[in-house]
């Protein structure tokens, strides 16, 4: 298995992030690691969604799980390994979020692929999630 785990606080509330996330076809405006985008249905579990990096060919991923104001996590399933990352949200006792971006890499192929394509994935993680708050505050 490979794992990252990359988060920050923002000042905005937990509704307020998750209006950003939940408008899956905006992510283009804010997440720089988002080129196009589609969704195939509601933000919800088992929704699939296609997304295109910059400069790259479009992923077809799923959302497995999804609380709204609190958590989604979406999947990308490549056979002999899986692609899974939490997007979570953490209310602060003096109000704002803690957002918590957690991936993991399993499968029988995690060991190989893990540590070339999960810093792929992840690298961009501290940006996004400053442009996720300053979108969320704005």
């Amino acid at each position: 298995m490979w794992e990252y785990q990359h988060a920050a606080e923002t000042t905005a509330a937990p509704e307020a992030v998750w209006r950003v996330w939940a408008d899956v076809e905006s992510w283009p405006e804010w997440n720089d690691g988002v080129e196009r985008i589609r969704i195939d249905g509601p933000f919800e579990a088992g929704t699939a969604f296609t997304m295109t990096p910059p400069d790259d060919e479009p992923i077809t991923m799923r959302l497995v799980e999804v609380v709204p104001g609190e958590v989604f996590t979406d999947e990308l399933d490549a056979g002999d390994f899986r692609v899974t990352t939490a997007h979570r949200l953490e209310p602060l006792p003096g109000g704002g979020t803690r957002v918590v971006y957690r991936t993991e890499i399993t499968g029988p192929a995690a060991g190989a692929v893990g540590p070339e394509l999960g810093p792929r994935i992840t690298g961009d993680f501290p940006d996004v999630v400053a442009a996720l708050a300053r979108r969320a505050e704005g």
